[in-house]
């Protein structure tokens, strides 16, 4: 059985245990399990204040110093120590930006092949490329959500021809399908569409050409609703103002502001529609939960998104910042809104997003490049 190690350099500056960052981080167990569920052994190492080590559902966890948990950002003999002990046959390192780390990581490795996956890392500025440049060439593969994201690092020359790269999402959802009726009751909402939105009220996510496209929607789809679910929210006044002024949209907008997961899920189970308008994503996590539960996805035209929706075959895909291209959108996934709308998305968020799909990427990628 092949035997990765997945590693994180990036240490929680909240300095949460490591039970609680489980739950605060899902993915970081998640793509673990993923990759489990495809026969591999599966470590996880990551970097902490704290110093622990467990096993949850056959994948061991091993929290200890390094990476930015240690104060000058270095590896230390703890790691060293680790790896030696657990000898894995392939090194899985999640974000780009750690290239010292990962050069370092080379050395004390010795020849063990390392694939980095891509977390919506930029390109660095010109001054931090040499080291970059570094990090990929001991590298034998980069994963990106799309392949197309990996355009701008070769443009910049920081990857070269020899570095292989995957398509794989940051990871998957454990999100369910439910009674559609009986999530509308409990919750006390409703909509003719149902729309939702789940996401940081920001100029990433552009909440307000959003809502300009929802404004022109609602005149002929007179029944829309939209229920916004966000964490931060650096947009909220100017959302607010646009919603308080425009009387389309004021009894049809509900701002619910942050939720608990769990009620995530159960506003995702209600919905018809899922809707976001961001300028760029790494993946989309709350995109892959509108999938899992079977939520239509109206999304903009960028290489995740497209990504994940098979270049829009689930759904429809938009231009960035066009609300009359979203209101068109939004007419013509709701003209075509049948029971068989949310079993289609879940079918296809099974064939290409689950654990199990997920899980064949990620043991392909390990394969290849161990040849």
């Amino acid at each position: 059985m092949l035997h990765v190690a997945q590693l994180s350099f990036f240490s929680d500056p909240s300095g949460r245990r490591p039970e609680e960052l489980l739950k605060a981080w899902p993915s970081l167990g998640d793509v673990a399990e993923c990759a489990t569920a495809a026969n591999l052994e599966v470590s996880v190492i990551q970097a902490s204040t704290h110093l622990q080590e467990m096993c949850r559902n056959n994948v061991h966890y091993y929290f200890l110093p390094f990476g930015n948990a240690t104060p000058a950002r270095r590896l230390s003999s703890d790691l060293t120590v680790l790896l030696d002990e657990l000898q894995p046959e392939v090194i899985h390192v999640h974000g780009l930006g750690f290239p010292r780390d990962v050069v370092a990581l080379a050395r004390i490795s010795r020849g063990v092949p390392i694939v980095l996956q891509d977390h919506a890392d930029s390109v660095p500025r010109l001054w931090h490329r040499p080291s970059w440049k570094r990090g990929f060439d001991v590298s034998a593969g980069v994963a990106f959500c799309s392949r197309a994201q990996a355009r701008p690092f070769h443009s910049a020359g920081l990857l070269g021809p020899r570095t292989r790269v995957y398509e794989i999402p940051e990871s998957t959802s454990r999100f369910m399908p439910g009674d559609r009726e009986r999530a509308r009751r409990e919750l006390d909402i409703g909509g003719d569409p149902l729309v939702v939105w789940v996401g940081h009220l920001n100029g990433n996510k552009d909440p307000l050409t959003v809502l300009d496209g929802i404004s022109k929607a609602a005149r002929t789809l007179h029944g829309l609703k939209l229920y916004c679910c966000y964490g931060s929210a650096p947009l909220l006044q100017a959302v607010q103002r646009r919603v308080a002024r425009d009387p389309v949209l004021h009894n049809r907008v509900q701002l619910m502001g942050r939720l608990p997961h769990a009620r995530i899920e159960r506003l995702m189970q209600a919905a018809d529609l899922y809707v976001l308008g961001s300028h760029r994503e790494g993946s989309g996590y709350s995109l892959l939960e509108a999938l899992a539960c079977g939520v239509v996805p109206v999304v903009t035209d960028i290489p995740s998104f497209r990504s994940l929706t098979a270049s829009g075959a689930v759904g429809a895909l938009w231009p960035v910042g066009d609300s009359d291209a979203l209101c068109s959108a939004l007419l013509r996934v709701a003209r075509q809104l049948s029971p068989l709308s949310r079993r289609i998305t879940r079918a296809h968020f099974d064939r290409k997003l689950s654990f199990d799909a997920v899980g064949v990427k990620l043991k392909q990628m390990y394969e290849d490049v161990q040849q």
